[in-house]
């Protein structure tokens, strides 16, 4: 079907929902909602905490835009949903969603493809009590970052550079996820990389004062930095677009989406995560990214559902 087909049928933006970062989802969904508008499309605005599946159903909607971040919305879990009940959605399919979200699973899969990532261990929450976690440290150079492997947002993440502050943030990061990732601190600056369809946009490169881009630098603070064009000179900028592109590959990531990496004090890049449902705001990386690429907000996103 082709995009001005699709403006004459109305078409559901999925937003809001019940993960930690529904504040986050409220605010993506109503400005892909604004811009969709602004395109052309028939939009309507649907929070799957309040209203179930079975709503697109009865307003005969064929097409959704995923603005759900997080579990449930990012995890292949709606995919699977969406695609039981024949309805076409924006973003990667329920296998690509969900090695993604599943931090764990996608370094693994990193590490068998050859794409540099930071060396690492998994902790189940039943491992924890028999937890050598001086060793465990010491293994991975002295200082980690300790993740949860299905949250987003840098929610329930910490940095850990002594055996109390690593357990510490293990029992924290258990409060959100029974499997945690443990991984190498990378002492270096932080790059992400958006791609539209096979192609890489332009790189950003985010400074912020804080220890690391965590959730208040990302959403919160007035002090982070953003540069794009990234300020790395072209050959290097299109080494990382090409490393950016082959992890979202390797997850099986499609359609859209962004892909985070950080330079270590060697000079290496390690490639971070894939993001299928990343922010979009209309001051979120993604669109910065487009908007030096040549795409306005709303053609961005007509853009990601001609996909």
């Amino acid at each position: 079907m082709t995009v001005a087909a699709m403006k004459t049928e109305l078409i559901a933006v999925l937003y809001g929902g019940n993960s930690a970062e529904r504040d986050v989802s409220l605010k993506s969904g109503k400005a892909i909602a604004q811009g969709l508008e602004q395109a052309g499309f028939n939009v309507v605005l649907i929070d799957t905490k309040y209203t179930p599946l079975t709503e697109l159903v009865a307003q005969n909607i064929k097409r959704v835009f995923i603005a759900l971040h997080g579990r449930g919305g990012e995890d292949g879990s709606l995919q699977g949903a969406l695609e039981y009940m024949g309805i076409a959605y924006t973003g990667s399919n329920v296998l690509g969603s969900a090695l993604s979200m599943d931090k764990v699973r996608s370094k693994q899969l990193f590490k068998a493809c050859n794409i540099p990532t930071a060396p690492f261990s998994v902790v189940c929450r039943a491992d924890l009590a028999s937890l050598d976690v001086d060793k465990l440290l010491q293994e991975l150079g002295g200082k980690v970052m300790v993740k949860p492997a299905h949250e987003g947002s840098s929610i329930g993440m910490a940095m850990a550079d002594t055996s109390d502050k690593l357990h510490d943030a293990l029992i924290e990061a258990f409060v959100f996820d029974g499997d945690v990732l443990i991984e190498a601190w990378i002492d270096g600056p932080e790059y992400t990389v958006a791609i539209l369809g096979d192609e890489a946009l332009p790189a950003i490169h985010m400074e912020t004062p804080r220890e690391f881009y965590d959730y208040e630098a990302k959403y919160q603070a007035t002090s982070t930095q953003y540069h794009c064009p990234c300020g790395l000179p072209k050959g290097e900028e299109d080494i990382i677009k090409a490393l950016s592109l082959q992890a979202f590959k390797a997850t099986g990531a499609s359609g859209w989406g962004r892909v985070d990496l950080m330079k270590d004090s060697v000079g290496h890049w390690q490639i971070l995560e894939v993001n299928t449902v990343p922010g979009m705001t209309q001051t979120s990386l993604v669109p910065k990214a487009a908007k030096v690429h040549g795409l306005s907000f709303s053609e961005l996103v007509e853009r990601i559902v001609s996909l």
